[in-house]
C-alpha cells in the first residue's frame, strides 16, 4: 500500500495497521521457529540465552524495525518521535509514577541469583525492543492516525489503548489460558492509558518507550515468566509494593480516561 493511501485519514486504518503488524510479527516468529527451532527451549523460552534471543528478542526486533521503516516510508517519523502536538497537566503524572513504583517493586522482588548475566542482558534488550515496537504501533502510529482522522484525545487514548490491549490476545495462540489472557488484556488496557498519559505530560513518545521498556523486563525477571504482570503479588514488601502500585495505576487509568480533554488538530494549547 502506498504512502498516499496511509496519508488519507480514516479511523479503521489504525486497526488495519495494528492487525497487519501482528500478522507480520507472528509470521516472523513462526519462521524463526522453523529455521532455529532446535535451539529454542519450547518448555521454557527463558531457560538459556539462545532461546531468549531466538524466540523472543529476534521476532520483536524485526517487528520494531519493520514499523520504523513503515513510519519512514509514509513520512511520519518526525511527527511521531518529535514533540507532541498537545500537552497535558500535572495530574497526568499520577499514572506513570504508579507504574514506575511497580517497576521498583519488581526490581526489589527479583531473585537475581536465578539469572545469568547473559539472560539479564537479553531480557533487558527484549524490553527495549518491546517498548519501541508496541509504543510505536499504538502510541505512535495509531495515535497519529486517530488524531489525523479528527478524533478528540479521549477517543484517541481509549482506542489506542484498546488496540494495545487486543494485541495481547494473540497469547491465546501460544496456549495461554483464556482467563490469563483476559486479565492481561484488562491490565494492558490500563497500562496503555498510563503510557498515553506519560506521552502527553512529557510531550514525547520516548518517555512512554522508556517506561514500557523497563516494565516488561523487570516483570519477567521478578516473576520468571512472560505476561505475568497481572499476577503480581506476594507477601514480602517489594511484592506488596508492586501489587499496590499495579492496582493503583489500573484504578487511576479507569478514572483518568474520563477526564482526558483536548484535540490535537486544534490550535496547540495545554489541556486537561
Amino acid at each position: 500500500m502506498t504512502a498516499t493511501f496511509w496519508n488519507r485519514p480514516a479511523t479503521w486504518k489504525a486497526f488495519l495497521l495494528v492487525g497487519a503488524y501482528l500478522v507480520f510479527f507472528l509470521a516472523v516468529g513462526q519462521l524463526v521457529g522453523v529455521v532455529a527451532g532446535d535451539d529454542i527451549d519450547k518448555d521454557n523460552v527463558l531457560a538459556d540465552p539462545a532461546s531468549i534471543f531466538l524466540a523472543l528478542v529476534l521476532p520483536i526486533a524485526i517487528g520494531a524495525a519493520a514499523l520504523i521503516v513503515f513510519a519512514w516510508r509514509v513520512g511520519w517519523l518526525r511527527a511521531i518521535f518529535g514533540p507532541q502536538p498537545i500537552r497535558g497537566r500535572g495530574w497526568m503524572w499520577i499514572g506513570p509514577v504508579l507504574a514506575l513504583l511497580a517497576v521498583v517493586g519488581h526490581v526489589g522482588a527479583t531473585n537475581w541469583s536465578n539469572w545469568s548475566g547473559q539472560q539479564i542482558a537479553l531480557i533487558a534488550l527484549l524490553g527495549l525492543c518491546v517498548g519501541v515496537a508496541e509504543e510505536l504501533a499504538t502510541r505512535g502510529l495509531a495515535v497519529k492516525m486517530l488524531r489525523d482522522a479528527g478524533h478528540g484525545e479521549r477517543f484517541v487514548a481509549i482506542v489506542s489503548s484498546l488496540l494495545f490491549a487486543l494485541m495481547h490476545s494473540v497469547n491465546l495462540l501460544s496456549g495461554m489460558r483464556l482467563s490469563t489472557v483476559a486479565s492481561t488484556i484488562v491490565y494492558t488496557f490500563c497500562f496503555g492509558i498510563c503510557m498515553y498519559l506519560v506521552m502527553r505530560v512529557t510531550g514525547t513518545i520516548w518517555a512512554a518507550i522508556i517506561l514500557h521498556g523497563i516494565t516488561d523486563p523487570t516483570t519477567i525477571l521478578s516473576s520468571g515468566g512472560i505476561d505475568q504482570a497481572v499476577n503480581a503479588g506476594g507477601t514480602d514488601g517489594w511484592s506488596a509494593l508492586t501489587g499496590l502500585a499495579t492496582i493503583g495505576f489500573m484504578l487511576f487509568a479507569v478514572v483518568a480516561m474520563f477526564f482526558i480533554r483536548g484535540n490535537a488538530t486544534a490550535k496547540p494549547t495545554i489541556n486537561a
